[in-house]
């Protein structure tokens, strides 16, 4: 398992949260992280490495 992080993002850009998923790969994490997106956008991160970035689901 790998810990990941999936950071909410607010429409002005500044971090609301930080989520923490534990998850076999990428692919898991980016599943996961994107059901994160009915409100807002979220990065998806792996230590210092961006995974992922999904825009929200109300925009």
């Amino acid at each position: 398992m790998s810990n990941y992080k999936a950071y909410l993002i607010s429409p002005d850009g500044h971090h609301i949260k930080a989520v923490d998923l534990d998850c076999v790969d990428d692919d898991a994490a980016k599943r996961r992280a994107e059901q994160l997106t009915d409100f807002s956008q979220v990065e998806l991160w792996e230590h210092a490495r961006r995974v992922a970035k999904f825009g929200s689901k109300s925009d």
